[in-house]
């Protein structure tokens, strides 16, 4: 399989020698260890929907649906390899590792360590710590990698750019998610007051106490979860809170906005 790859990758490199722009060939290459097929499809997942191209027939182009494609890809990807990783843990485990190495705020940090935050083409600054503009190119450029190459390259990229040099899987396995401490310090970061309210809810055939947490910005609620005890519920509250910052990060932004306005300091 190897001898196959270096082959392919020297007939491509031959290839390009009859092309006249180079440097796109030459940039991905940089960042993928091998030369695109068609570097248009590379291009598309850089490009964010806020400067997409309307083609003659009306469609948009921009990196979403190459997005949606990749993220798929990625679980399926990351699902194989800890699958055969870890081959005595059960289902939760791996569903919760792979959580954790897919998550928004990791693919962003890895994203950038590929430096795709100087490719993206977009007309929206991504000035949140929680920002998914940056994960989602990576995502989009991973759909464009199982398009152009098959899921076999694909797999190889992830392994050998991504996990060897970003991801300790067994260190990530070993971690839980404190996903109200990453609220906290995004809320510190803009300025904004974190509460949570949490009640506990009503037994029901005399069975444990379960308790339900809103995570609340500037009195805004962001989140919601339950849990049987206080922290589970506010961890899930928090999670959920986090998943609508980084879905819509402009919108949170006017939300906390409006509410400074309606609310101003004395």
């Amino acid at each position: 399989m190897e001898s196959k790859h270096l082959i392919s990758n020297i007939i491509l490199k031959i290839r390009l020698l009859t092309v006249k722009d180079k440097e796109p060939y030459l940039l991905f290459q940089s960042i993928l260890g091998f030369y695109p097929k068609n570097i248009e499809i590379y291009q598309q997942a850089l490009r964010h929907k806020s400067l997409s191209i309307r083609t003659e027939d009306g469609q948009l182009l921009n990196n979403e649906r190459l997005e949606f494609l990749g993220d798929a890809v990625l679980n399926v990807l990351v699902a194989d390899i800890l699958f055969k990783q870890f081959e005595t843990k059960n289902e939760d485990f791996l569903s919760k590792t792979r959580s954790k190495i897919v998550q928004r705020n990791s693919l962003n940090k890895i994203a950038m360590e590929l430096g795709l935050d100087k490719l993206i083409l977009t007309s929206t600054p991504a000035s949140l710590p929680h920002y998914s503009i940056y994960g989602n190119a990576l995502e989009a450029l991973i759909g464009a990698i199982y398009l152009d190459q098959g899921y076999r390259q694909c797999k190889r990229f992830l392994e050998m750019k991504i996990i060897e040099r970003y991801v300790d899987i067994e260190r990530v396995a070993s971690i839980d998610m404190n996903f109200k401490s990453i609220l906290l310090e995004w809320s510190q970061h803009e300025k904004v007051s974190l509460h949570f309210e949490t009640e506990e809810l009503q037994k029901q055939d005399r069975k444990a106490s379960k308790f339900k947490a809103s995570a609340m910005l500037n009195g805004i609620s962001i989140g919601v979860g339950e849990g049987f005890s206080k922290k589970e519920a506010q961890q899930q509250a928090s999670k959920m809170g986090l998943e609508k910052i980084e879905n819509d990060p402009e919108e949170m932004k006017a939300l906390l906005k409006n509410s400074r306005e309606e609310c101003p300091e004395s």
